[in-house]
Formats: structure tokens, C-alpha cells, sequence
């Protein structure tokens, strides 16, 4: 072959490698995350981080600025969002539901449920539920686990479930019932803290009773498992999402500051607890504790006392948790007077142990080890409050 042909052929041979060289690395760093199951032309880089809601110290909200929040969301993330009620209160006010899915996906889906704001007072239980809201809406189609797990998950979350408690700021629904008590599981049993008092001729007149010893204090429950609109409501919904591959359900209180599960200790228990099922609870309150500020929860009150997250695995026998957010001190404060603050540590904090349930989801469904590490903002968790 002539030298000058030869010649010629390499050089448009390396001018080839050098092109499609040139494009597979350009392809490499233009990368995005595929929405089009959203509907959506918008292309974003799959590795931007994500971001956290631009909220302020002291920026509570009550059952009605909660209202507005979710209809912002249900406004401005239309393709995202359902806002629904679940029920009534005492009072006649709805107990909204917020659902977060991509509803242009129709893939199959886990569904899972978090919980705010059951005792009126615990103000930080609600806000935490409105604060995840808000990140997971705000990094859909920014940030690439977010938008995976919108794809494939349907989020429930209540942020407030006693709209007249925390109108009132208090723990007890307008009738004077503890509805952390009220859920038929362990129901009424006074060595757990609660009493089967209910009204007396249609009176609300105690609601709770002090003793010096351990519970030191019994709450009233109610003359019978749901006699409250309020717990009926998330039994309901409990109980429907039981058949659509619910996976898992945290209730949030405020303020022993600690991550809890269903005990396999509980006297004359109407529940059973497979050792697997003890292995999976217990991995994940390790992971609590090994990542963030708050402790796991030790089964201390051995006689159980009608909580919603005892009434779900019971009826739904699903992972269920519990998470008291701030600290027993901090509590101390808003006891003696002083204001609700320090509200975007104590959101920051919550963060990791909802987006660690998140992304194990079909792990917890199944219940295999839910060993999966969320990838979280940088600065979450914060550093514990000195």
C-alpha cells in the first residue's frame, strides 16, 4: 500500500479515537437524573447535593398556617402532591394528610407513614413533619436519591393528628383524652400510665393523675379503645395503607429524646415478635444512636399503654417507631415558660433517622436489615445543643 495512504489512514483513525474519546467524556460529565417519568423537560446534574427548606428560628406553625403550608405545596408541586383529610376533631377541624409521590410514575410503590403533633404541646413533633415535607419537595428533580425515592415511594405523612390540642397548646384532645393512649393495644392499663376514664357524665374532669412512683403519672385514655375522632382517623388510614405495601410508620413526640420500637418485653403482650423481626428494630435503633444525638429507647414500661405505634405493628405488623424529639432539659424550659426555639437544629435533627427510614424502605417492608446509609446535606446532623 502507498506510504502516503497508509499515512493518511492512521491519522483519520486517531482523529476518530480522539472524537468519540472527546464524547464519551463529555457524556460522562453532562449526566443527568432522568425525570421524564415526571413529565418534565428540566435537566439537572445527578450530582448536585441536595438542599434544605430556607426556615428561620421561631417560625412555628399553628393547625392553621400548617393548613396554608400544605396547600402552598399542593400548589407549587402539583405533579408531587395530594392534600387530603383523614378526619374530623372534636372540634370539627380536618386532620390533613399530605402524599408525596411522583404521581407520573405508576410503577410499583411502598407506602410508609410519619406522624406529628398527637399531644397538642409537642409542637417540634408537627414541624418536623412539615420540614421534611418541604426537603423532599424542594430536591425532587435536583437530587438523585430524593427523586428515586419519589419515584418508587408514596409518603404519608400528618404533620398535626390534634388540631384543638395544638390550638390550645395541649397535650389532650378538646375531650381531655390522651390519644397516645387510646389506640386498642396494652389498652388501659394502669401500671403503663393510662386509665380507662373517658368522660364522666359526659364531663371531661380528669385528665391526668400524679403519683410518686413509676409511671408517676396516668393519663386518661378514654372509657374504650377509639372513642376519639382523631385516633379513629389514623387507624383508618392505617388500615387502608395496610394494602398498599405499607412499609413502615413513625409516630413523633417531643421530648425524652430518644428512638423507640414495639418490645418483645411487654407483659401479657397481644403481640408477638419474631427474632428477626427483633433483629431489624434493634439495627435500627443502633443506627439512631450511632448517628445522630438521640439515644434508643430501653424498654422500660413493661406493661404497654394504647400508642399508635404499638396499634400498627399490632394490626399492620410493619416496622413502628417512635421518636421524641429535643431533650428532657430543653423540655424543662418550655415547662418553666420559656419559648419554643432552637426550631431548625431540633428539624436538622430529625432529618437523618426520616430520610434513613426513606431510603430503606423496601429493606423494611421486607424486613431485611435496613443497612442502607442515607447520603444527607452537608451540616445534618448538627452538633448537639451545649
Amino acid at each position: 500500500m502507498n506510504k502516503k495512504i497508509l499515512m493518511s489512514l492512521k491519522i483519520i483513525f486517531l482523529i476518530c479515537i480522539l472524537i468519540n474519546g472527546t464524547f464519551i467524556s463529555c457524556s460522562a460529565k453532562e449526566q443527568k437524573i432522568d425525570i421524564s417519568q415526571a413529565g418534565s423537560s428540566i435537566e439537572i446534574k445527578k450530582d448536585l447535593s441536595s438542599i434544605l427548606p430556607d426556615w428561620a428560628d421561631g417560625e412555628y406553625h399553628d393547625y392553621y398556617m400548617a393548613r396554608e403550608k400544605l396547600i402552598d405545596f399542593n400548589d407549587n408541586f402539583s405533579s408531587l402532591v395530594s392534600v387530603f383529610s383523614i378526619g374530623k376533631s372534636v372540634l370539627n377541624k380536618d386532620i390533613w394528610c399530605i402524599r408525596i409521590t411522583n404521581e407520573n410514575n405508576n410503577g410499583k410503590k411502598y407506602s410508609c407513614l410519619y406522624d406529628g403533633c398527637t399531644h397538642g404541646d409537642e409542637w417540634e413533633s408537627g414541624e418536623a413533619c412539615l420540614y421534611f415535607a418541604e426537603y423532599l419537595l424542594i430536591n425532587f428533580g435536583k437530587n438523585e436519591t430524593i427523586t428515586a425515592l419519589l419515584n418508587k415511594s408514596e409518603i404519608y405523612i400528618v404533620p398535626i393528628v390534634n388540631p384543638d390540642g395544638r390550638q390550645s397548646n395541649d397535650r389532650y384532645n378538646y375531650n381531655g383524652i390522651d390519644l397516645n393512649r387510646n389506640f386498642d393495644v396494652h389498652f388501659g392499663r394502669i401500671l403503663g400510665g393510662s386509665l380507662p376514664l373517658g368522660k364522666i357524665f359526659g364531663l371531661k374532669l380528669i385528665k391526668c393523675i400524679f403519683v410518686p412512683f413509676p409511671p408517676y403519672f396516668i393519663t386518661n385514655s378514654g372509657r374504650h379503645p377509639f372513642t376519639e375522632p382523631e385516633s379513629r382517623a389514623v387507624r383508618d388510614l392505617m388500615r387502608e395503607l395496610k394494602y398498599n405495601d405499607f412499609s413502615f410508620y413513625l409516630s413523633l413526640h417531643t421530648s425524652a429524646h430518644t428512638f423507640g420500637s414495639p418490645s418483645d418485653k411487654i407483659i401479657r403482650s397481644e403481640y408477638e415478635i419474631s427474632p428477626r423481626e427483633i433483629d431489624v428494630l434493634d439495627y435500627s435503633k443502633s443506627w439512631v444512636e450511632n448517628n445522630t444525638e438521640y439515644r434508643s429507647a430501653k424498654d422500660k414500661n413493661r406493661f404497654g399503654y394504647g400508642s399508635s405505634y404499638s396499634y400498627c405493628f399490632k394490626e399492620c405488623h410493619i416496622p413502628s417507631f417512635s421518636l421524641e424529639v429535643l431533650n428532657p432539659d430543653y423540655q424543662k424550659k418550655i415547662i418553666h415558660g420559656r419559648p419554643h426555639d432552637h426550631l431548625v437544629h431540633w428539624m436538622n435533627t430529625t432529618l437523618p433517622i426520616f430520610m434513613y427510614l426513606l431510603v430503606n424502605i423496601e429493606n423494611l417492608h421486607n424486613w431485611n436489615t435496613p443497612d442502607i446509609e442515607p447520603l444527607l446535606p452537608e451540616g445534618v446532623p448538627p452538633e448537639p445543643l451545649q
